[in-house]
C-alpha cells in the first residue's frame, strides 16, 4: 500500500518544485539550483542545498533544480567516511532525494537563460569531485562542460550566479577575474582554506569573509559566502546562507535586475 501511495504521489506531482499550487506566481523570480548529488562527501552539502531552497521560498522566489545527468564521482559511506566501491549513483537521481522530485537536466539550463534572474550553486564535495576535478587536481582542474556552459551563460546575460561553500571555485575555474570569498584563512575553524590559494592562482580576487557575511563581485554579478567552508554549527551556517540569498533577492527585485513580465517565457523550454 505505500508503494502504490508514493507512486501516486509521485505521478500526481512531479513537477512539485516548479508548480505546486499556490506556491508558484507569475509575478516570482524564479532561480536555478545547480545540485552535484545528495551528501556533503561526495554530493551535494544537503543542508547547505536545504537552506538554499527554504531561503528562496521564504522570500517568494521558485527555486528549479538541475543536475548533470551523469554518475558520481564516487561514493562515500557517510557513517565510516570511506569510499564504497560496490555502489554506483547519479547526480539528478540523488539530488531529486533533497528537492522532492523534479530535477531537471543541466543540459536544458544554458539555452532557457532568459526564464531565470538567478542561478545558486550550493557546496559539498560534488563540486569538487563530479562538477570539476578540483579534488584531485587543485588550481590546475577544469569544470564539467555542461557546468561551464551554464556559468558562461549566465554570465554573458549578466544574470546574478550565488555560490556556497566550495563552489566559488567554479566561477575562478571558468571565470577567472571574479572575486569571491572561501572565508577565512586564519585559525582550525576554517580547515578547507587552502582553496584561497587556488583560487588566487587560477585568477580570481579573494575576499576574507567571516561565516556570516558575503562577498558580492558588482562588476561580474557574483555572490559567494563561506557556508561550511567554516567548520560551524547547523544554524550558523543557514544564517549566512540566509544572508546570500537575501542580498540575492533584493537585487533581483531591488536592483539592477528586472523583473520580468511574462512566467514563464514564451520560449521556454523545460521539462513537461
Amino acid at each position: 500500500m505505500l508503494r502504490i501511495a508514493a507512486g501516486a504521489f509521485l505521478k500526481s506531482n512531479k513537477n512539485l518544485l516548479i508548480s505546486k499550487a499556490g506556491y508558484v506566481k507569475c509575478s516570482d523570480p524564479r532561480v536555478a539550483v545547480v545540485f552535484s548529488g545528495c551528501g556533503v562527501y561526495d554530493g551535494s552539502e544537503i543542508h547547505e542545498a536545504v537552506s538554499i531552497l527554504k531561503h528562496l521560498t521564504k522570500n517568494n522566489v521558485t527555486p528549479v533544480a538541475f543536475g548533470p545527468d551523469i554518475a558520481q564521482h564516487d561514493v562515500v559511506n557517510h557513517l565510516k567516511g570511506e569510499v564504497d566501491p560496490s555502489h554506483k549513483r547519479y547526480v539528478r537521481v540523488e539530488a531529486a532525494r533533497i528537492v522532492r522530485g523534479n530535477v531537471q537536466n543541466i543540459c536544458d539550463l544554458p539555452k532557457n537563460v532568459d526564464c531565470f534572474d538567478a542561478v545558486v550553486f550550493p557546496g559539498g564535495f560534488g563540486v569538487a569531485k563530479t562538477l570539476s576535478d578540483y579534488a584531485t587536481k587543485g588550481c590546475e582542474c577544469t569544470v564539467i562542460p555542461e557546468v561551464a556552459q551554464v556559468i558562461e551563460e549566465f554570465h554573458r546575460a549578466q544574470k546574478l550566479q550565488a555560490f556556497a561553500c566550495i563552489s566559488p571555485i567554479l566561477a575562478a575555474r571558468v571565470l577567472c577575474n571574479v572575486t569571491i570569498t572561501f572565508g577565512q584563512n586564519s585559525c582550525d575553524k576554517w580547515p578547507h582554506r587552502a582553496a584561497i590559494d587556488d583560487a588566487k592562482k587560477m585568477g580570481a580576487t579573494v575576499e576574507l569573509r567571516d561565516w556570516n557575511e558575503v562577498s558580492y563581485d558588482r562588476k561580474n554579478r557574483i555572490l559567494s559566502t563561506p557556508a561550511y567552508m567554516y567548520d560551524g554549527k547547523y544554524h550558523e551556517i543557514d544564517e549566512g546562507i540566509g544572508h546570500m540569498i537575501n542580498y540575492l533577492v533584493s537585487l533581483i527585485k531591488h536592483g539592477e535586475v528586472k523583473n520580468k513580465e511574462v512566467c514563464p517565457p514564451p520560449d521556454c523550454k523545460l521539462e513537461k
